[in-house]
């Protein structure tokens, strides 16, 4: 059940039920599953069970219907599903030695057991591990490689090389093993990209609001005079006012210009007309 649930999330991580796309769950979770080992498949979709089929080595295998299978010959397996589709393949070997991995998704920091398994059931000695044609370790009697922490660069081909007791020197099928950037890092770190895009787009945005608001601005009023300047302030006469547009050809009467003058004292109060005929006197 563990499998299954595993095997189950692993769809899900990798898009497959969101996409609504057929896939096969293998019991036990090794992959790729082995004859001799009591293998069960059962098919998984968005599609009714009914409408399942199932086929070995691109042909139509066992009684349509079914979406679970009892594995009875070594092939590869497949099966279909009205509406989702054809599923990636599932292998189940019957090879005399088979280097096999964990049935669910392989993230980055977590840990994996790989396991060199022989027909006979661990009568294998001197067992090597490969990565990529290089050899990592030589083991005389374990049968298994833990590699911790996961890390990218582990993804890639791996086989395994040992001595049976009553044969030569077996080397296993290769086994493509994927590494997966763990979710909580590829959200952490998006999340982070969204927040820095965020905080830029307000800065800027407030930025050119302030800057269209000061253009739109009227000038600041003029400010009242210093103490002991004099402001000037300079008036014209209604009636200049009102023949201001008439036309050039029309000769008006002017009236004297008026100029005020507005004198400030201490304190910046305006000074009054005794206090200029004091400082006169």
């Amino acid at each position: 059940m563990a499998g299954k649930v595993a095997l189950l999330l692993w769809a899900q991580t990798l898009g497959f039920a969101g996409t609504q796309t057929t896939w096969i769950i293998v019991e036990p979770p090794w992959m790729p599953a082995v004859l001799w080992d009591r293998v069960t498949l059962t098919c998984q979709g968005s599609g009714t069970s009914s409408a399942t089929t199932w086929y070995k080595d691109g042909q139509r295998w066992g009684q349509q219907g079914r979406d679970r299978l009892t594995v009875t010959e070594n092939g590869t397996y497949e099966c279909n599903r009205t509406g989702t589709g054809l599923s990636p393949s599932m292998r189940v070997s019957d090879d005399w030695l088979v280097l096999q991995v964990p049935a669910r998704p392989l993230l980055e920091g977590d840990t994996v057991t790989l396991r060199c398994w022989d027909r006979q059931t661990n009568t294998v000695t001197w067992v090597s591990f490969y990565h990529e044609e290089k050899q990592l370790v030589e083991l005389r009697n374990g049968t298994e490689l833990t590699l911790f922490p996961l890390q990218l660069h582990h993804s890639g081909r791996y086989h395994c090389r040992g001595r049976l007791k009553d044969r030569e020197w077996v080397v296993s099928a290769p086994v493509t093993v994927t590494v997966h950037v763990a979710a909580g890092v590829g959200g952490a770190l998006l999340f982070l990209l969204l927040l820095v895009g965020v905080t830029v787009a307000w800065y800027w945005r407030h930025r050119v609001a302030a800057r269209k608001q000061q253009e739109r601005a009227p000038p600041d009023p003029t400010a009242p005079p210093e103490e002991g300047k004099v402001q000037y302030t300079h008036g014209v006469s209604s009636k200049q006012a009102r023949h201001e547009y008439r036309s050039p050809n029309v000769t008006v009467p002017q009236d004297p210009q008026e100029t005020y003058v507005e004198l400030w004292g201490s304190h910046r109060q305006p000074w009054e007309p005794g206090d200029i005929y004091g400082n006169v006197l």
